[in-house]
């Protein structure tokens, strides 16, 4: 993927030409055909997922059901950047895909190599999880889930 491709995700939106180009440097490209799948449920998230072009249907095995549709340009998995974890949900193409993939272990050389780069994704990445937290925190008070 090309540095100036990077702006189109709301996560990398605010970052410079140069911290793009850093990241653009450790992306892996995985072409996947209709079916194929980007991650399983339950495998270990091996880093942040850059969906470029296409659709990702998001099944559950315990719902056994589709609880999602994914369209390019989208992100997910960037808590897998900083946390081990399992995948919640199987990632299946469709229709022909593209992602890229930051792994985990691109995160110590990106932080030697841009360490503004590594800082700024962190940011970003702490900043979106602490929003999901707040959206969560909303859910549970609309139903009166958060009264002790």
């Amino acid at each position: 993927m090309k540095a100036p491709q990077l702006k189109q995700y709301a996560l990398l939106a605010e970052f410079s030409g140069e911290e793009h180009e850093a990241l653009a440097g450790l992306l892996e490209e995985r072409t996947l055909p209709d079916g194929k799948s980007a991650f399983r449920e339950g495998t270990e998230g091996e880093g942040m997922v850059l969906l470029s072009e296409g659709r990702l249907k998001l099944k559950s095995k315990r719902t056994g059901t589709v609880v999602g549709v994914v369209e390019a340009p989208a992100h997910f998995g960037v808590a897998s950047l900083f946390a081990f974890g399992k995948r919640e949900v199987t990632a299946l193409a469709d229709g022909d895909a593209t992602i890229h993939l930051l792994p985990r272990t691109a995160l110590s050389r990106l932080a030697d190599e841009s360490p503004r780069a590594a800082f700024r994704l962190a940011e970003a990445v702490a900043a979106e999880l602490a929003g999901l937290v707040r959206s969560g925190l909303d859910v549970l008070a609309e139903h009166g889930l958060g009264d002790t």
